[in-house]
């Protein structure tokens, strides 16, 4: 729980999915024997979904690389044969590369999936910007935007299903249609099948709350965005509707221009 990459607009600060987060990182050690019961369970009903790794905290922490809790994660979801969509923005990735493909070539799909779907995994890397002096501000402790890129090179050589979750775009700064065709052109380029955007949210008024965090941000770094980012979110968590749809439609359209799915997998 928690997260040492400390991304400045990470959501999980200020939202209620991180009411009972400590301060400091904390490792589930019991997580493979949790999640050992609960695929043995699913197995034998045989309901094989697709399981999401990463979604609140980044499971290749660079703690990871001495506790291999992901690590045994992985092998209890291949030993139940179960489809895997893993995000992360991490290289340390590359070191589980055996038994992702295990896990590929053996994971039984949902049947509804099946006609569009023809892999076990999902490896999704996540972007905010693949600018490196923008990422620094915003993501001190993280992998650059392009070790992340290689690694996915690395992945789509091998024969994964790879792509880029463009979570969250920032206002302003990495949201334009130079930046989004930048970013989705190097995705291409990378060998990535797919990209999904997604918003920035902002939670929270405690110091250490996104919403807090990311303002300070701006006010070091781009005071003149303020009243813009403001605008666009008011007094929600969220930025507007209409904000939303135009973003998604410039990516949807960019995506097009570069050959490029906007979604993971074709309907």
């Amino acid at each position: 729980m928690g997260c040492s990459f400390n991304c400045v607009y990470c959501y999980i600060h200020g939202s209620k999915y991180g009411e009972h987060i400590p301060s400091q990182l904390t490792a589930k050690i019991n997580a493979p024997e949790i999640l050992y019961r609960q695929l043995k369970n699913r197995a034998r009903k045989k309901e094989h979904g697709i399981i999401a790794l990463g979604s609140a905290t980044d499971p290749y922490l660079p703690q990871e690389e001495n506790l291999k809790i992901t690590r045994e994660l992985l092998k209890i979801i291949h030993r139940f044969h179960f489809p895997l969509n893993l995000f992360t923005k991490s290289t340390l990735i590359f070191r589980d590369l055996e038994i992702l493909k295990k896990i590929d070539n053996s994971a039984h799909l949902p049947p509804d999936l099946m006609p569009q779907l023809k892999q076990g995994v999902i490896i999704s890397f996540s972007f905010s910007t693949v600018n490196e002096k923008i990422a620094a501000i915003f993501e001190p402790d993280a992998p650059s935007p392009w070790e992340r890129l290689e690694t996915m090179q690395k992945f789509k050589e091998e024969g994964f299903l790879t792509g880029a979750c463009l979570m969250p775009l920032l206002p302003f700064i990495s949201d334009s249609e130079d930046q989004l065709d930048i970013m989705i052109k190097s995705v291409k380029e990378y060998g990535g099948d797919f990209v999904i955007p997604g918003a920035l949210t902002l939670f929270g008024d405690k110091p250490h709350d996104c919403r807090v965090r990311y303002y300070e941000v701006l006010e070091e770094y781009f005071p003149e965005l303020i009243p813009k980012t403001r605008s666009i979110f008011k007094s929600k968590s969220y930025p507007s509707s209409k904000y939303q749809i135009k973003i998604y439609n410039m990516v949807a359209d960019i995506a097009k221009k570069h050959r490029i799915r906007n979604k993971i997998i074709s309907e």
